[in-house]
């Protein structure tokens, strides 16, 4: 019997071997090691403990996210969160998001399309609150002398992604309060595609705008506001104790720049874990504050571990706690 190559996986297998081999080919490995030794690790601990708290205000979030199905508490959305993100660095194609709900829909007896229209408006929360840093970052970072066609182009691009992301938004609020004639709109937008496109692409939107409920209480709204910032306030803060482990002190700026460049990485087709379009991200943003290339290495391998190992051992543990297996999980991917 012949086996299904997966052309997605070995492509994310090759995309990262590429960025890996150009992020080490001219790097001196002893300076590198020297550099991994004299980090203040007492700071990598803080950058830990700060990943974790964002896992936990992440789980809040979805809390008041599907708050009005169900009020779930934070002991099932927790572990479920913290799983999901294990499943992210492990499994390919982003299956964490996945995984994730399959979880909590199984411990709370949820019905699974809400579970995945709320982890889609989560989505939506972290694009939303990054393309607002995005924007403040490239008005306010000031880029080396050199960089005026770059800066440039960056500010542009900044500019028309977020505008594209609130007509985004726009859409989907529509197709919320204006259902049938926004899925009619489509339908029309539709018409010189073939007729399959659109029979496939009308009932999958009428299914997903279907599955969100989100509450319309001022209170719960505030706390969907207040916890989207206050989940990417400890991801920078990561950002930075981990530059200060290598006694590195950059302006605010710079570290939301770095972090943004971060989030754009992990969109991009890799091995499980972003392993290279990760570490290579990290490295050209700090090379970009004129960080030496064995210093940024360094703390691009560092800052990837603590968002990598972590979250790995304490998912195992709450599949461990709940009694899940890992076949179940695979189960799950193949209830996409």
């Amino acid at each position: 019997m012949r086996t299904k190559i997966d052309l997605k996986f070995w492509l994310g297998i090759a995309v990262s071997l590429f960025f890996m081999v150009l992020l080490f080919s001219k790097i001196d490995f002893r300076l590198l090691g020297t550099a991994l030794l004299s980090a203040d690790y007492r700071y990598v601990f803080l950058a830990i403990c700060s990943t974790f708290i964002s896992y936990f205000l992440r789980a809040l979030r979805w809390r008041y996210l599907l708050i009005s199905e169900k009020s779930i508490p934070l002991s099932s959305l927790y572990p479920a969160t913290i799983i999901g993100y294990m499943a992210n660095n492990l499994l390919p194609a982003r299956l964490g998001e996945v995984v994730r709900a399959y979880t909590l829909a199984g411990r709370e007896q949820l019905e699974t399309p809400a579970v995945f229209a709320s982890l889609v408006i989560d989505r939506l929360f972290d694009g939303f609150t990054v393309l607002l840093l995005l924007v403040f970052t490239l008005f306010t970072v000031r880029f080396p002398v050199g960089m005026e066609d770059a800066t440039f182009a960056l500010r542009t691009g900044g500019a028309l992604m977020f505008l594209l992301y609130c007509g985004v938004i726009l859409f989907l609020y529509l197709l919320k309060r204006q259902t049938m004639r926004t899925l009619s709109a489509v339908e029309y937008v539709l018409k010189p595609f073939p007729k399959r496109i659109s029979s496939s692409i009308i009932p999958l939107l009428g299914s997903f705008i279907g599955g969100i409920r989100l509450s319309q209480r001022m209170g719960h709204v505030a706390a969907l506001v207040a916890t989207s910032a206050a989940i990417w306030l400890f991801c920078l803060l990561a950002v930075d104790l981990t530059l200060r482990s290598f006694n590195i002190h950059l302006p605010v700026t710079a570290a939301i720049f770095i972090l943004i460049l971060l989030v754009f990485a992990v969109m991009v087709p890799a091995a499980p874990g972003y392993i290279g379009t990760y570490h290579y991200a990290c490295y050209k943003g700090l090379s970009v504050f004129g960080v030496p290339a064995t210093a940024s290495v360094s703390i691009a391998l560092v800052m990837h571990a603590t968002g990598f190992f972590p979250v790995i051992v304490a998912g195992l543990y709450y599949l461990w706690k709940n009694k899940i297996s890992l076949n179940q999980l695979q189960g799950a991917e193949k209830a996409r």
